[in-house]
């Protein structure tokens, strides 16, 4: 009885690779690499790379050997796929490592996150390479700044994008005006930054005076530029709730704006909640709107509405730019790469929120 299991076993299994074929050619791609790469000058990118092909080499080649072409033609799809998606992930994995690295230094700076540049000269960074003394000068004013005209740029966004997917979606109906705002939304969203900061400051330059540059003024920047894709997202959205939903609804006696409000929205604001948090996520390293509408300032200003105000953004430009040693500008590159790092945490924080108010706020499946 055994042998006949053992026999039909060997029967399933002729012409297939064993399951740890993959990590023989992974271990022995591996050391070929580093032998080949040894003898032309060794770096871990080329090792990498140089691996990657005998592996898909190797693999494929005794895949058909034992299995046959068309086992091997999947075996070498696999590994054209898994390849585009590690080459799309390099990118990612090389901006998170090195702002790690670069940034937690500056971020674990004693006052580095509640303090400002105010009063901070280039003395104290001479004197910080120099003699060894503690770097000075945070983000705060630049943090504050940041969440303020952000916040601001969401109020005013996410009503208009909003109630104008609501109207393309439930009102339009192909109608001029929609085609017409559908258009406009269109080329909005590839307009470049620094128009909606000059538009801005026209604007502003038109109804207050010249030279106002304020955050309120960096927030009507922004929204110009999160304003198209909260619009292209919650349309989107609201475009897949099914349209079973709404009859239900309208058969009961529902109005129509009950049912959007009701119905439609709360079975939306996932992706809504998403869309907004992308739009977000656009607006929020933007520097040079920032730079024309609100300037640069090295103090902490409380009014979004009043004086110049700084941004995470801007703060890393200056840094880097205008370094406040410029004879010993690691000070300021220590100050700019924690601040690069405390915008990446931010916006993964948003990431995080959307997610829980989409979680919240999802209808409720099951009786």
């Amino acid at each position: 009885m055994s042998a006949t299991v053992v026999r039909k076993r060997s029967a399933l299994t002729k012409g297939q690779l064993p399951k740890f074929a993959p990590y023989i050619v992974l271990a022995v791609a591996l050391i070929v690499g580093a032998a080949i790469l040894a003898l032309i000058g060794f770096n871990a990118f080329g090792w990498g790379i140089v691996s990657a092909i005998l592996f898909a080499v190797g693999l494929v080649s005794w895949s058909g050997a034992v299995e046959g072409a068309r086992k091997a033609k999947d075996k070498l799809a696999t590994c054209l796929v898994v390849g585009a998606f590690l080459v799309a992930l390099l990118p990612l994995i090389s901006v998170i490592v090195t702002v790690l690295v670069n940034g937690i230094p500056g971020l674990i700076t004693p006052g580095f996150l509640g303090t400002s540049m105010n009063g901070v000269t280039g003395a104290f960074d001479n004197k910080a390479v120099e003699e060894g003394a503690p770097v000075l000068g945070g983000i705060y004013h630049a943090l504050l700044g940041t969440i303020q005209i952000t916040l601001l740029a969401t109020v005013i966004s996410v009503p208009v994008g909003l109630l104008t997917a609501i109207y393309l979606v439930e009102y339009g109906n192909d109608r001029p005006l929609a085609r017409a705002i559908t258009f406009f939304v269109d080329v909005m969203t590839g307009i470049p930054s620094i128009v909606a900061g000059l538009f801005a400051a026209a604007f502003f330059f038109a109804i207050v005076g010249p030279g106002t540059k304020t955050g309120a003024v960096a927030a009507v920047a922004l929204s110009v530029l999160m304003i198209p894709v909260v619009v292209r997202s919650s349309e989107e959205m609201l475009k897949i709730v099914p349209n079973e939903l709404r009859e239900a609804s309208y058969a009961l006696g529902v109005r129509k704006w009950r049912t959007i409000t009701k119905v439609v929205i709360p079975t939306a604001i996932s992706g809504i909640a998403s869309g907004v948090t992308l739009a977000i996520a656009r607006v929020i390293g933007e520097t040079a709107p920032i730079l024309v509408t609100a300037g640069f300032a090295t103090t902490i200003n409380n009014n979004v509405f009043g004086g110049w105000m700084a941004s995470l953004p801007t703060f890393i430009y200056t840094q880097i730019l205008n370094p406040t040693s410029p004879s010993n500008p690691a000070p300021s590159d220590q100050r700019a790469w924690g601040a690069a790092l405390v915008l990446i945490i931010l916006v993964m924080l948003l990431n995080l929120g959307a997610r829980l108010i989409a979680r919240l706020f999802a209808p409720k499946t099951g009786r």
